[in-house]
């Protein structure tokens, strides 16, 4: 079978012409340090012989298309400057307090911006791939948020940098299930990432097993969050971010192999295979076309929207998967602005950086009425969710973007 093949893909789901569900707060935080291209140069240079493999890693580096990239830390942090890479135990640990704090942080900035109480809040839906604690993270972030204990948690995992739109998907579903029972949802979807900190797995990695990885030179740090509300009770003056019109996950064949995230005594080891670029842009137009389908208000027309019809919240995997989901959408850079800004500042940040994304698309100059999420992982899964904008005009918080 054809690796671009897609599994139970239909065209036959039609969803309601409005479902009521909206975003209605979103939030980012990101730490403080913005290290460049020259970091990885650094710590190469203090911990590893020079090597093929790694003179390439280095190159490629320099030419991935990010400037800086949000990290905990710089390469003289003491996890990642000592003599050898950190353990699972110590990055887990370390999460349990840098990224829960980060997370309370994203979480505060959605919740002002939504303007309600933490005990309206109905459901927590979380994500993570850098972290294995039990209880979750997520524990500790309800805890220090001061929600009550009972509200209902879903905490993701194995769904990698797909992660935050399958958790916006995840919280649609279950707002639905109460919209349904005639009953409020306020749901807070929550990802956290601190993938910096693996780069020393990643260069040993390099030197042991004498391969070119360059999960090195992509990843950065992030949390973010957002407030998904069903409409029930809400007041009459509130403005909605945008307006969910529904959402497609699929699956594409024979390809567990080639994306992943897979746990090791070093904390994770990123599996990239280079294959992912086409069979990523070889699956988007399918799904595009099935979920447009599917959705009355793009129906209404005398002919059905085409991709350039929309703005693109692409989840910035690397450059070749941007320009290659350019390319085979028939977009243009305009289309795909806010990936190429969060990716070229930020670097990918794994699940978190979809809503970083969505953040940077309400900023823009030029707007289109209708936005494409889009996100893949490991799998390969792909994630795709249509938009609406609001109208209304809203006062935006603040943001940090260089």
């Amino acid at each position: 079978m054809s690796p671009s093949v897609v599994r139970n893909s239909t065209t036959t789901d039609l969803f309601k012409d409005d479902l009521k569900l909206s975003l209605v707060g979103l939030g980012v935080e990101y730490p403080p340090n913005r290290v460049g291209p020259e970091e990885l140069e650094k710590l190469a240079r203090n911990h590893y012989p020079d090597s093929q493999p790694l003179q390439k890693v280095l190159s490629i580096n320099r030419f991935t298309g990010i400037e800086t990239r949000a990290t905990v830390g710089t390469a003289e942090h003491p996890l990642i400057s000592g003599q050898q890479a950190p353990s699972i135990a110590e990055l887990n640990k370390f999460f349990l307090e840098e990224g829960v704090r980060l997370s309370v942080g994203a979480c505060n900035k959605a919740i002002e911006e939504w303007g309600g109480n933490v005990d309206e809040i109905t459901h927590v839906v979380s994500t993570t791939c850098t972290s294995s604690a039990n209880p979750g993270f997520d524990h500790f972030v309800i805890k220090q948020l001061g929600i009550r204990s009972n509200v209902e948690k879903i905490l993701l995992h194995g769904v990698g940098c797909s992660g935050g739109l399958a958790a916006i998907r995840t919280a649609a579903n279950s707002a639905l299930g109460l919209s349904f029972r005639g009953k409020p949802a306020k749901i807070l979807v929550l990802a956290c990432e601190i993938t910096s900190l693996l780069v020393r797995s990643e260069l040993d990695s390099i030197e042991n097993d004498q391969e070119v990885r360059i999960g090195a030179c992509l990843f950065g740090d992030c949390a973010s969050a957002c407030i998904l509300s069903n409409g029930i009770g809400d007041p009459l003056y509130s403005d909605p971010i945008y307006d969910l019109l529904g959402w497609k996950h699929e699956v594409i064949e024979d390809t567990e192999h080639d994306l992943g995230f897979d746990i090791d005594p070093k904390g994770w080891k990123v599996i990239l295979s280079h294959r992912v670029p086409f069979l990523a842009a070889a699956s988007v137009s399918p799904a595009f076309q099935d979920l447009v389908k599917s959705l009355p208000e793009l129906q209404k027309g005398s002919s059905p929207p085409t991709a350039a019809d929309f703005d693109w919240a692409l989840h910035p995997g690397g450059s070749t998967v941007i320009t290659g989901v350019e390319q085979a959408m028939n977009l243009t850079p305009e289309h795909l602005q806010a990936s190429y800004e969060v990716y070229m500042n930020y670097g990918n940040s794994s699940s978190a950086t979809i809503i970083s994304v969505l953040d940077r698309s309400r900023r823009l100059a030029i707007q289109r009425e209708h936005v494409v999420a889009l996100a893949f992982g490991p799998g390969i899964v792909l994630e795709m969710m249509i938009m609406r904008r609001s109208n209304a005009v809203r006062s935006l918080p603040s943001e940090d973007l260089d």
